[in-house]
């Protein structure tokens, strides 16, 4: 049961083939036998999991039920809930309980969702496998011994250990994209401004942005259903109107126009990862999809060009956890310095205070001219270069990972780990929406994933593609069966 999609969960709620409490117990079960190894979830209340999903199952008796009613969800723990703490995987917020619910977590409570638990992330989603958590890496249940990816890892692996049925997810270079990629899930990165940040856990302001964490496209269309709004809480809010989503699923991609860009299949890349997306392609054209090739210089920059933002604005946004107002205190301070300094260095993990260093370091003055406002002109060549293209094609095709789920341990040096997602980087610094699709399996039996890249506030299109494709393919109906 606890395997079943989004929409045939939806389905049999409906139908009352199954009740909420049974889906809810069928999860909680689930992550009681194996979170223990998985670690994918922070933290889980059974006990209001549970007593949501019989008021759903009350809701739907009525015949007052959404799409979304009764279907249990787990909660990347960046998201802001006042029922149970968010942690942001930090030391620093261990037992930080929200005064406030984040604008999603709000949409999805009212949508009739029932949450299971938080999930697991690297610290304050700084990281690309969980490892940076303050609670341990999360573990890849297509093998144990290889990451999740991340930072949304706790997330992916939640729903591919088929411990909740979908997730939510945020995504600042690939957060939600990669670990989709490593765990054979869909995942999709909406156009920045589309969801609400309200709520959020700021990490990086200027690229941050929710997303829907599924096992289809389809899926993916009814959660981001919910999840889109105009905010005015929100100042990077987008006020336009929001589709049904789902409405855009015809299984029709003739005449589509799909790039493909050089400078995304070079060295690095990975055989089996590559062999596996020029196969997509083909299954594209013999859909009716015209493949185009175009150029993308531009995006070697995109790794050094984050790199600086990001921790840029990492280094302001979390300048507010300094051991006073709330968060990790350290313990007997000699005095208001020592209290500082010892409360970010106790709290902060490793990962988090290099780039806290680091962005401070290029907004100090002398430096500002030098490398930010560099990075800021680096960023707006980037983004106008998508802008160019979108003007020949209507998406991009491009790997979203160069290598499939990689073991932990393996990326000890921290520019090997930022490699990582060079594919998806570029996509949060032109505001772009962004999806990865499963596509094929390696030798080792781990999941490949292909990423789609489309135009500001088109996710009908990306959505469309990637559900004609699922429609023509079976990787994303493969499961992990744990026992």
């Amino acid at each position: 049961m606890n395997e079943l999609t989004l929409r045939e969960a939806a389905d049999k709620l409906a139908t009352k083939e199954i009740s909420s409490v049974e889906l809810t117990q069928a999860c909680l079960d689930q992550i009681a036998k194996h979170n223990p190894t998985i670690n994918a979830f922070v933290t889980v209340d059974a006990e209001k999991a549970l007593a949501a999903a019989q008021a759903a199952d009350a809701r739907i008796a009525a015949g007052n039920g959404a799409p979304l009613t009764g279907i249990p969800i787990a909660h990347k723990d960046i998201f802001n809930t006042t029922d149970m703490r968010t942690t942001c995987s930090s030391r620093m917020l261990e037992n930080f309980i929200p005064p406030f619910d984040a604008t999603i977590t709000t949409h999805l409570r009212q949508a009739g969702a029932v949450i299971l638990g938080k999930t697991n992330l690297d610290e304050f989603a700084m990281g690309s496998s969980t490892e940076t958590s303050y609670f341990g890496a999360s573990r890849n249940p297509w093998d144990t011994q290889r990451t999740p990816g991340g930072s949304s890892g706790g997330s992916s692996a939640a729903i591919a250990a088929n411990m909740a049925i979908c997730a939510t997810g945020t995504d600042t270079g690939g957060s939600i994209r990669q670990p989709a990629s490593l765990t054979n899930l869909t995942g999709l990165k909406p156009t920045y401004g589309r969801c609400s940040r309200y709520g959020i856990i700021a990490f990086a302001s200027s690229l941050d942005q929710a997303g829907p964490m599924t096992r289809t496209a389809e899926d993916a269309a009814m959660l981001l259903n919910v999840m889109v709004s105009y905010d005015p809480k929100d100042s990077t809010s987008i006020q336009s109107p929001a589709p049904d989503f789902t409405q855009a699923l015809t299984g029709d991609v003739k005449g589509l126009k799909i790039g493909i860009a050089a400078e995304y299949f070079g060295d690095g890349l990975n055989d089996e990862v590559r062999a596996a997306i020029e196969t997509a392609q083909q299954q594209y054209q013999a859909m009716g999809a015209e493949l185009v090739p175009i150029s993308l210089p531009n995006s070697g920059y995109a790794i050094p060009t984050y790199y600086i933002i990001s921790p840029a604005e990492c280094s302001s946004n979390l300048a507010r956890y300094d051991g006073v107002k709330f968060g990790y205190r350290c313990e007997e301070p000699k005095d208001i310095r020592d209290l500082y300094f010892r409360s970010r260095s106790e709290g902060f993990g490793d990962e988090v205070k290099r780039r806290i260093m680091l962005g401070t370091y290029v907004l100090s003055s002398g430096y500002y001219d030098a490398y930010y406002r560099k990075a800021q002109q680096a960023r707006r060549l980037i983004a106008d270069e998508f802008k160019a293209a979108f003007e020949k094609v209507d998406l991009i095709l491009t790997p979203t990972s160069p290598t499939t789920a990689f073991k932990f341990g393996e990326k000890d040096d921290p520019v090997q780990m930022y490699l990582s997602d060079i594919y998806t980087i570029n996509v949060n610094l032109a505001g772009l929406p962004g999806i990865s699709v499963p596509c094929g399996f390696d030798s080792k039996g781990l999941p490949i994933g292909m990423q789609l890249i489309g135009r500001p506030l088109d996710e009908e299109t990306l959505l469309r593609s990637a559900d004609a494709y699922q429609r023509q393919t079976d990787w994303h109906k493969r499961r992990v069966h744990l026992g």
